[in-house]
């Protein structure tokens, strides 16, 4: 294997707009390669070494359906249970319908909302953190909205289509998290601790950094087109509560940390050492492609064409419409900040990708990396 491709490749975006990049590969359970460049902080020049704390943001996705699948393995859940039956705030909703003078009018949904929905984005939620249910629940609880209030919160909040019919990129995951909260009886972060990272021995994958922890956090930038700079913007601000787990944005985590648990599901859900936190039957369900016609058509990003979505993933369904190198099955997602990971169990392959700048530049990255690790392979 030879990764001076990849490593030139991080050197080159480390030159252009990406203030630090890392990659870490792993196949057959090792470490092939690693590679970092660039600045942890643009304005004192510190170059970014090991133990660098960052924001996951969505790729704190994968972890929070893996915690949900865990339920369905244990039969705590099935996929098909109307939500309803742990969250009672989603028992009675209202769908906006668009009347033919262009009026919008609010009717009572005709299918329930289920399990599966909240893992496969169709539940009709949206993205806006800034909704008034929200912002009136972050006000009532004096900004320590917590993440069962969330949940409680968005149900308050109209469907933008009938539960199951459309996909929606929305914070479906977030509710996830607080029905795992529930049918768990635990905190969203102690259940992970207790039955994810903990087991995995991973110490730095967390909601809340200790001081330690905090020390090793590194600024967070955007790149400003009209200073051709990237300029801080420290903060998730998809935190809208301190007591607020974000099963879809909110976990911070290093390099190392996070290939622990990627590793795990390239393995089919067992770790090299043999700590299981999934099934290989679940691993295989998450990277199943659940779209349909209609739902492929809603799913149509640009950087995700030839990809289905799994269970809070993409995953590979098509080489002529991806271009891309890696074979079909190979699964992931990324962050808003550009992180990515890829989960490739079939070539035995885990590759873990981070960066920590808003505005990721991910389709001029993220699809060149992959194939850049790919022909190293």
């Amino acid at each position: 294997m030879d990764f001076k491709p990849l490593a030139s490749f991080i050197d080159r975006i480390t030159s252009w707009r990406i203030p630090w990049a890392e990659v870490l590969v792993m196949h057959k359970n090792n470490t092939v390669f690693r590679y970092r460049n660039g600045f942890a902080n643009l304005e004192e020049k510190t170059p970014i070494s090991e133990g660098a704390i960052f924001n996951l943001y969505s790729m704190t996705k994968i972890m929070t359906c893996t915690a949900g699948l865990q339920l369905v393995e244990k039969g705590d859940i099935l996929l098909r249970d109307p939500l309803s039956n742990y969250l009672p705030e989603y028992k009675e909703m209202t769908v906006k319908k668009t009347l033919i003078n262009g009026d919008i009018s609010l009717e009572k949904a005709a299918r329930p909302i289920t399990v599966r929905d909240l893992f496969t984005m169709t539940a009709g939620f949206t993205y806006d953190i800034s909704s008034p249910s929200i912002q009136e629940a972050v006000k009532s609880t004096n900004g320590t909205l917590s993440t069962r209030e969330l949940a409680k919160a968005i149900a308050k909040e109209p469907l933008l289509f009938e539960p199951g019919t459309h996909w929606n990129y929305s914070m479906c995951h977030d509710v996830l998290g607080a029905l795992v909260e529930v049918v768990s009886g635990r905190r969203f972060g102690d259940y992970l601790r207790d039955e994810i990272t903990g087991p995995l021995g991973m110490k730095d994958t967390t909601f809340d950094l200790n001081e330690e922890q905090q020390a090793r956090l590194i600024p967070q930038y955007i790149f400003n087109d009209d200073l051709d700079k990237a300029v801080r913007m420290d903060g998730n601000g998809f935190r809208v509560g301190t007591e607020l787990e974000s099963g879809g944005a909110g976990l911070l985590s290093t390099v190392n940390d996070y290939a622990l648990f990627l590793n795990a599901l390239t393995g089919h859900g067992t770790s090299p050492d043999g700590v299981k936190i999934l099934s290989r039957a679940s691993v295989e369900l998450m990277r199943t492609n659940h779209l349909n016609e209609q739902t492929s058509k809603d799913y149509s990003w640009d950087h995700m064409e030839g990809y289905g979505y799994g269970l809070g993933v993409r995953t590979h369904i098509s080489k002529s419409l991806s271009g891309s190198l890696s074979p079909l099955g190979e699964f992931g997602w990324n962050g808003a900040a550009g992180c990515m990971a890829i989960i490739d169990p079939d070539s035995e392959l885990t590759v873990m990708y981070a960066q920590h700048l808003l505005n990721s530049q991910e389709n001029y990255v993220q699809r060149r990396l992959r194939n850049i690790v790919y022909s190293c392979i």
